[in-house]
């Protein structure tokens, strides 16, 4: 009795503790955990099962209707565990969808189990597959081969399916798969040799185990604060539906005022906030009967999947989702509104790439003003404009190397000395494919790649150019103002390299004006304060771009070595506010008594340019003049100008 039980017993207690470890480790959301948690109960059963079976046979002489029934849940069980295990191999593959379609796969699939159910049904009244003999003990029936030979065609069939997919498992998934097939083969064959040992089931168990080890791992898959699925699984389940061309939907969720709630409540209570989201999700999921995938990406960005069969309800479920959100949050005690964007995406129709899925993700609530409505990607996404985000880098790049990009100047008009008297040189870049690409497009690119380094010494060498030309002193241009990125403000080598360009095209440093952002401010850092520094001390004057942007620091702007601030274009439409037209004055008085001069940009009209000049702002900047032209254009601008004044 001990050695038959040994094994069993020892089986039994590894899957209790891998069933209730994976409950606590909270892996029961998403298809795939749910069944592989249907896995684990069922060989938990199996295992059940079949220790009371082992315990009916030796100390229950008679008990035959409960010696029948126990050996029948066993096999039955024992059956249904490896269809189960099919099914969480499939869903790991993720083809559903394809099996689906396929009518033979429809039939064969449940076939064998099928006719398991009805063997063991019928054994009941025909003791076919087994039956206790005269001695009370259990014996095997003419056809139960049918059980073993059920069972192995699903082995087969699951052996073969991961071979056939191997590309959508990793090298451990794909050996951690396998290991449950492998063992219960070597157990089954050590089986026919010492049939006293019952090992069938532990190795089966062992099998599981490394599943759960090495694929089961919810550090990996499931966000700590949440409880649903990660960053990580979405970007795995998403490249793997494209992948396995799946059709299917998104349901995004950005919440677009998370970080100024968290800085309201706090990073803990912003928590239990995000947990209180999930939960909303869950119970759409839930109430919708739809057993999607939940995911949270951070940042206040939540997702839904939604399979094929079920799309027809994507904008219903999405509504619903919508309509959830809208509705008050009440954290500590405080009621709050999130602002909640949700787009439907559908692939591949919409979207049909993952980088591209994956930027329009971010950036779908870019430039839209929140509606309190469902959005439709295809309403939203240019492909041609996502296309192009995907290959910036590679397009700056060869812009760099093949010289695609071009300086461009913008005319600055000195309302004292009524004349043109300084220009702000503006990059532009033209494509071959996209055409022009706007810097608000190719700079951030640049930035994070750090190409933003060269490009920034390739402006400054060609405004060095113009200023060394013989053109510019006919011009009576006193300077030039180029544009530093932040990335460029925090290089721990940006003033040795402006005054090398500076000495390379004996440029004196007072021709040129850098302008610097108020973002770039914000960040102020040792590295950047020194370069302010070094670069005035060399003589090089600086200028505050689009002052008013966000909150101005008056103290962090008196701080710095600055001579010009350009006021923002936002202060241009202050006739339609009588208040941003108090401000302005304000703004314009305080400037001037910090002793600095003042730029208008942004200006178009010629009303603009009178109320601006009579509010002594020393310089315009606008279309009302020029647009950013080309150097030669820029040239005959100017000249024409001069001539026309004389």
């Amino acid at each position: 009795m001990e050695k038959l039980l040994a094994f069993d017993f020892s089986a039994f207690l590894v899957m209790f503790v891998l069933l209730s470890t994976t409950i606590s480790r909270r892996m029961i959301h998403g298809k795939e955990n749910r069944i592989f948690l249907a896995t684990l109960a069922c060989a938990f059963l199996t295992t059940v099962f079949d220790v009371w079976s082992i315990v009916l046979d030796v100390y229950a002489e008679g008990a035959l209707t409960l010696k029948y029934i126990s050996h029948s849940l066993y096999l039955f069980f024992h059956s249904l565990m490896v269809v189960i295990y099919i099914c969480y191999i499939v869903s790991l593959a993720d083809i559903w969808h394809r099996l689906k379609r396929n009518i033979l796969h429809k039939i064969l699939l449940p076939l064998p189990m099928i006719i398991v159910t009805i063997l063991l049904i019928s054994n009941f009244f025909t003791h076919k597959v087994f039956y206790m003999n005269a001695e009370g003990h259990y014996t095997r029936g003419s056809l139960f081969a049918f059980i073993y030979l059920a069972g192995f065609a699903y082995a087969i069939y699951g052996i073969f399916f991961i071979l056939a997919n191997k590309v959508l498992f990793k090298r451990s998934r794909f050996w951690a798969l396998m290991s449950v097939f492998l063992l219960v083969f070597a157990a089954t064959f050590l089986q026919m040799f010492m049939p006293g040992i019952v090992i069938e089931m532990f190795a089966t168990t062992i099998g599981l185990l490394f599943i759960s080890m090495i694929i089961q791992k919810p550090e990996e898959n499931i966000d700590l604060t949440t409880g649903l699925q990660n960053a990580t699984a979405y970007s795995i389940d998403i490249k793997r539906n494209f992948h396995n061309e799946k059709v299917f939907d998104i349901i995004m969720i950005n919440v677009a005022n998370f970080h100024s709630v968290r800085d309201i409540i706090g990073f803990d209570a912003a928590n239990d906030l995000l947990v209180e989201v999930a939960n909303k999700l869950r119970a759409v999921n839930k109430s919708s009967k739809l057993n999607s995938d939940l995911y949270y990406l951070g940042k206040g960005k939540f997702r839904l999947t939604i399979d094929e069969d079920m799309r027809e309800r994507s904008l219903e479920i999405a509504e619903l989702v919508n309509t959830t959100l809208q509705k008050n949050f009440d954290v500590n005690h405080i009621n709050l509104n999130l602002i909640c964007y949700v787009c439907i995406t559908r692939c591949p129709y919409d979207v049909d790439d993952y980088e591209i899925l994956m930027h329009f993700g971010e950036r779908f609530t870019d430039n839209i003003e929140y509606s309190g409505n469902v959005l439709l990607a295809r309403e939203l996404f240019s492909k041609e404009r996502y296309d192009l985000f995907n290959k910036l880098d590679s397009i700056i790049e060869n812009a760099i190397t093949n010289h695609k990009f071009q300086v461009y100047y913008q005319p600055i008009y000195s309302t004292e000395e009524k004349r043109f008297n300084s220009a702000e040189a503006l990059l532009r870049l033209k494509d071959d494919t996209y055409g022009f690409i706007p810097p608000d497009v190719f700079i951030p690119a640049a930035e994070k790649s750090g190409a933003i380094h060269r490009i920034g010494a390739y402006v400054l060498e060609e405004v060095c150019d113009f200023i060394a030309s013989s053109d510019l002193p006919k011009l009576n241009i006193d300077y030039i103002e180029i544009n530093l990125s932040v990335a460029q403000c925090m290089h721990q080598d940006l003033s040795k390299q402006v005054l090398n360009i500076l000495d390379k095209y004996k440029v004196s440093p007072d021709k040129i004006n850098l302008e610097i952002t108020e973002t770039a401010t914000s960040n102020l850092h040792s590295i950047m304060l020194k370069n302010l520094q070094e670069l005035t001390e060399a003589g090089v004057s600086f200028s505050l771009d689009d002052f008013g942007t966000g909150y101005s620091n008056m103290q962090r702007v008196a701080s710095l070595p600055l001579k010009i601030v350009k006021l923002d274009r936002t202060f241009v439409n202050h006739e339609e506010n009588p208040k941003l037209s108090i401000v302005l004055e304000n703004t314009v008085k305080m400037i001037k008594d910090m002793d600095m001069q003042i730029v208008a940009e942004g200006i178009e009209t010629e009303q603009l340019v009178t109320r601006f000049a009579d509010m002594k702002c020393e310089y315009i900047q606008g279309y009302y003049f020029s647009k950013p032209i080309p150097r030669n254009d820029f040239i005959v601008f100017i000249t024409k100008h001069l001539n026309s004044n004389k």
